[in-house]
């Protein structure tokens, strides 16, 4: 059976992989395989159920001794349907409830045109300096947002600025490279990352110090190099003016005070966790409740404006991507199958035994995370390697390498890093890759041939970059 789940994981990931070509969404696709993997798990016996969760088991039963008469095989049952299917539920709820409320803030910054406050003030009209202006923008707005969001609006502004096709091109491609290597070094940048600090793989500050620099430097590198293809002069502008959106309903002060509410928002999540030691979701939550106070007030002085018209909270939940959301569920919960199963445990150890060096390991992970999502990747890192305790480390035979593992260590830190800049070697890589490909057109192999070979450059500079701080600083 647990072969079975296998095959059934593997053929989900390519269907999710081919979403486009197949015409069926990846979140259906990862809500089939979630569950299937579970009902898959449920019927591979208390051999495997038991023999790979016997602490947990253990622990199950005497805490429900109503269970302990029944034999082996039900209380397998009661314990996969009682205790691991809900833990993993609960663990992944914190993921899912900080992406909500995340992504319901950024709706409503956008939707009152709250980025355009930041966009409207480039006024140059150099090519390179534009790129440069435009390159750190995202770069930066990544950072405390997220890729996706970031190269939509730097995208939506791109097509005001630059009007020849091809330049454009390499400025969206620049614009995604710039958006997930942004993304890489904050706690919230990246959904990746947002998971890994969720769980405490890793925590703010150590994130920020350590991977600020290689995460410019893989976007650095492909920059100077495009900044060299575009060569000198101005931009072509488009021949036409963009009209400003008729969702602006608010005046320039308003839209700053909900920008600088929802910004500010994000900054302080991290240091309302280390204040309260509340979970991330818990500050995403509490910013969400003060922001929608904002709007309703805003409104409320608003008499002018239709109920229909206003952009509430309630006017535009629609527009929130909750098949983003049941992706997330699915995929997580299919991992949590094969974790359970034993599947990940296995594949860590022969990667320990034939690998043993997490920078190879991320570095192959990054490399995938261009093929396939890195979503799926990273939560089978985590349930393959857990944070070992300093005991555990100082009376390991192993000890400096499983140090690596350590809350902080090399291999959470890098895969941070590999996970959310990998994806720029393809335009199918990323979200915002995906994005920025439908909306301008961008074709697979023009991407390929012009810009993957830098964005490489970029991501293993990147890698030795953080290689050489550790190095170093130890």
């Amino acid at each position: 059976m647990v072969s079975l789940m296998i095959i059934a994981f593997v053929v989900g990931y390519i269907c999710i992989a081919v979403e486009h070509d197949i015409g069926i969404n990846k979140a259906a696709t990862a809500i089939l395989l979630g569950m299937t993997l579970w009902i898959l798990y449920m019927f591979s016996g208390e051999g495997v159920i038991i023999g790979e969760n016997l602490e947990k088991f253990e622990h199950f039963i005497a805490a429900n001794p109503e269970f302990s008469a029944l034999d082996k095989a039900k209380q397998a049952v009661k314990f996969v349907a009682n205790y691991q299917i809900v833990e993993y539920l609960g663990d992944y709820t914190q993921i899912i409830l900080y992406l909500m409320g995340a992504m319901t803030i950024v709706e409503l910054i956008d939707v009152h045109g709250g980025f355009s406050v930041i966009t409207d003030r480039i006024t140059t009209s150099d090519k390179r300096r534009l790129l440069w202006i435009l390159a750190f923008m995202t770069f930066f707005m990544s950072a405390v947002l997220d890729n996706l969001t970031t190269a939509i609006v730097m995208t939506m502004l791109l097509r005001k600025l630059v009007g020849d096709k091809k330049e454009r091109w390499l400025f969206a491609s620049v614009i995604i490279i710039a958006a997930n290597s942004g993304g890489a070094w904050t706690p919230t940048g990246d959904v990746t990352t947002i998971m890994l600090w969720i769980s405490e793989n890793v925590t703010t500050v150590p994130l920020l110090r350590d991977l600020f620099l290689p995460s410019l430097v893989s976007m650095l590198v492909p920059l100077a190099i495009v900044s060299k293809m575009l060569g000198s002069g101005a931009a072509q502008k488009p021949e036409a003016a963009v009209k400003k959106s008729s969702r602006e309903p608010m005046s320039l002060r308003e839209r700053t005070a909900i920008l600088i509410v929802g910004i500010s928002a994000f900054v302080c999540v991290p240091i309302f966790k280390a204040l309260t030691g509340l979970p991330p979701f818990a500050g995403v939550l509490l910013a969400l409740g003060l922001i929608w106070i904002l709007v309703e007030i805003i409104y409320n002085g608003k008499k002018n404006i239709a109920p229909a018209e206003q952009l509430r909270i309630q006017n535009i939940i629609g527009r929130i991507d909750i098949t983003t959301i049941l992706f997330f569920i699915g995929i997580l919960m299919a991992v949590a199958a094969l974790q359970s199963a034993g599947v990940l445990k296995t594949v860590s150890e022969f990667l320990d035994k034939n690998v043993s060096n997490a920078y190879i390991i991320n570095t192959i992970i990054g490399m995938l995370s261009a093929i396939v999502d890195n979503v799926p990747l990273v939560a089978g890192a985590m349930g393959a390697y857990s944070v070992p305790t300093a005991d555990a480390i100082a009376n390991a035979q192993n000890a400096a390498y499983l140090a690596n593992f350590a809350q902080d260590g090399i291999f959470w830190q890098t895969l941070a890093y590999c996970a959310g800049v990998g994806g720029s070697m393809l335009i199918i890589g990323s979200a915002a890759g995906v994005i920025v490909m439908g909306l301008e057109k961008i074709t697979f192999m023009w991407y390929a041939k012009n810009i993957t070979f830098l964005a490489f450059l970029g991501y293993i500079s990147g890698i030795l970059v953080y290689a050489a701080q550790n190095a170093i600083f130890g």
